[in-house]
């Protein structure tokens, strides 16, 4: 039996009955679509919704989109993502600003037929290893087949919670090679404590500043411990140097994070972005300390100083991002369901506010 959520006609964006494409406001409402109906295409698979009684088609069809393909978990051949191409209703008038194909991901299902693997998926972002799932193996082979047949500008990508968490990782991947994608994404995952609902901004602050300190100071210790261990050739030359600064290919790559300060999950954005300009602000090198901490995983270089091994990777988390457009909405949630949701971000009463970040 469907909800009303699940019904474009009950809940999707009325408002929009024609797309500006060049206005981001639109893009944002497009795109946050485009991924409800991963959600209902794999609801409509679970509760073997076909024909006249599927509900997914109107999510993207409303736009003049088609659904190309379903990306399938090779574990519990959920459908996780899809790829959208645009079908204009007059072939030879394309808008400027329109997206030939839109490559979206959804988030976690809390429903029996998919949760499990979900949940699984969940904790590797946790544990920092997305990037050794298959999910993600598919995924990142279907972005990377996009990218070579297209060309990087002519799609987009975008996910909401674990989906904008796949998309994340995925566009990094292609930015540190020189590929920088349009992304949208909602509700990322941000790992870490939710200093962001502390209240008061001299203990944020404070926190962030020791936790940068600590990150540091083992990240520089461990570099130390590794330059001073003997290594066969093959294995200095992955040593990373002190000078490096690995985000430095990330900087030019500016995707659209999305976030609700009622949202745990990603709330901690907002302070990320905040507290790396203080410590630029503070000098006394206190930059180089916070550029050092933002590469490494705190819980991963805890792990590897108590010599436990492969328990977590200490290369930079997923949510390190050098460069972002972030986008806050500042309206009041009623709970935690209503600030994660995607539902939020094709509003049109929403008070969002938006600040580019650039990485220096």
């Amino acid at each position: 039996m469907a909800n009303d959520r699940e019904e474009f006609n009950l809940c999707g964006p009325s408002h929009l009955t024609t797309v500006d494409w060049g206005n981001e406001d639109h893009q944002r409402c497009v795109a946050a679509c485009l991924v409800q109906g991963i959600y209902i295409v794999e609801r409509d698979r679970q509760l073997k919704r076909e024909g006249a009684e599927a509900l997914a088609s109107p999510w993207w069809e409303s736009f003049n989109f088609k659904l190309i393909r379903h990306l399938k978990d090779d574990a519990d051949f959920s459908i996780f993502g899809g790829i959208y191409e645009y079908k204009p209703q007059q072939p030879d008038s394309v808008d400027a600003g329109v997206p030939r194909y839109v490559i979206a991901f959804r988030g976690t299902l809390t429903k029996a037929d998919s949760i499990t693997r979900d949940i699984e998926l969940d904790i590797h972002i946790i544990r920092n290893g997305l990037h050794r799932t298959s999910r993600f193996e598919i995924a990142m082979q279907a972005v990377k087949s996009m990218a070579e047949s297209v060309g990087a500008s002519s799609f987009w990508l975008t996910g909401h919670s674990l989906g904008a968490a796949m998309a994340l990782l995925a566009g990094k991947t292609m930015a540190k090679s020189g590929v920088y994608i349009k992304s949208l994404l909602f509700n990322p995952p941000f790992v870490s404590p939710p200093i962001e609902r502390i209240a008061n901004e001299k203990v944020r602050h404070g926190i962030r500043f020791a936790g940068s300190l600590i990150t540091a100071g083992l990240a520089l210790s461990r570099t130390i411990k590794q330059a001073q261990q003997p290594q066969p050739q093959q294995q200095q030359l992955q040593i990373r140097n002190l000078s490096e600064d690995p985000l430095e290919a990330l900087s030019s790559w500016l995707p659209n994070i999305h976030v609700n300060p009622g949202d745990h999950l990603c709330s901690e954005y907002i302070g990320f972005f905040e507290h790396r300009g203080k410590m630029e602000q503070i000098g006394y090198g206190a930059g180089i300390v916070e550029r050092m901490a933002m590469q490494h995983s705190l819980g991963g270089l805890l792990m590897d100083a108590m010599g436990v091994s492969n328990a977590v990777e200490v290369e930079e988390p997923v949510h390190v991002i050098p460069s972002a457009n972030l986008i806050v909405n500042q309206t009041n949630s009623e709970d935690y369901k209503e600030a994660h949701g995607i539902h939020q971000w094709w509003r049109d009463d929403q008070d969002l506010a938006s600040h580019i970040y650039m990485y220096k």
